[in-house]
């Protein structure tokens, strides 16, 4: 991704700075052939004027921190890993005197036609400075406003719904497939062509059918761990929609639904 997304600026004539001490050969290939100039750290820090975190989301912290004790006064810091709005904060606190945007990626690299969405979150003249560095690029920008956390909040509300399908998708037809039903399987799902993530209509008829539901995915837990696959997303659901037990039946607003599922002391 990063690579992709300087290859992106260096198209448009922006100097894009990358530091390749302790990166992997096929790391160094693709900056490389995405025209990134190489430089140490330090120089890096010394020459930049925005500094574009895309990075594993564990370390994102660390580089933070190594950043800080650089110093990076005065500057922009775009922090576009998917973290937490609570790592985010921190975050910003190790950069009290950068100007710290928080950011998020959504969508596959900008190659081959592809345009990702980068949304930000932060004060509006450093927004708006981001916004004009990608102008004129496969890379949309979004800006959400001053509230930083919510880029960040968006990106991992999307993402625990996207990567958890994938993961369930895998041990549906692993299952299916153990039992020989595995095209059959195929054939149900393609006949549904929507995004549950879209249909927040349906969450207080997930909460009425939870009582229904929970012991039907004990028993899809079951049936995983008798074809030798996990079984801890499913048994994690089944505790999931234990929270709507008191809910049999009912008919509730998505609003009230929430409040159950957080497990709200004022809703029995």
């Amino acid at each position: 991704m990063g690579a992709a997304f300087g290859a992106q600026l260096r198209a448009r004539g922006v100097t894009v700075l990358w530091c390749p001490d302790g990166r992997s050969i096929a790391t160094r290939r693709r900056a490389e052939q995405a025209g990134l100039e190489p430089a140490d750290f330090s120089g890096l820090l010394d020459r930049a004027d925005v500094v574009l975190s895309l990075c594993p989301p564990a370390a994102a912290e660390e580089l933070a921190a190594q950043v800080a004790a650089h110093g990076f006064a005065g500057r922009t810091y775009v922090e576009a890993n998917a973290i937490s709005p609570g790592r985010m904060g921190r975050i910003a606190a190790l950069l009290p005197r950068a100007e710290t945007i928080d950011a998020a990626v959504v969508g596959s690299p900008p190659v081959g036609g592809k345009s990702p969405t980068l949304y930000l979150s932060g004060e509006h003249r450093r927004t708006g400075e981001v916004e004009r560095l990608f102008a004129g690029t496969d890379i949309r920008t979004h800006d959400l406003g001053t509230d930083v956390g919510a880029a960040s909040a968006l990106k991992l509300s999307y993402s625990s719904y996207q990567k958890a399908s994938r993961v369930l998708a895998a041990l549906a037809y692993g299952a299916a497939q153990a039992h020989g039903v595995g095209d059959e399987l195929l054939t149900i799902a393609a006949k549904r062509t929507g995004s549950y993530l879209t249909e927040t209509s349906y969450i207080p008829k997930t909460a009425a059918r939870a009582w229904r539901w929970g012991p039907e995915l004990a028993d899809a837990a079951a049936l995983l761990t008798d074809v030798g696959l996990p079984d801890e997303l499913m048994l994690a659901a089944a505790s999931t929609l234990d929270r709507w037990d008191g809910a049999r039946d009912a008919t509730l607003t998505v609003e009230e639904a929430l409040e159950l599922l957080r497990g709200d002391p004022d809703r029995s």
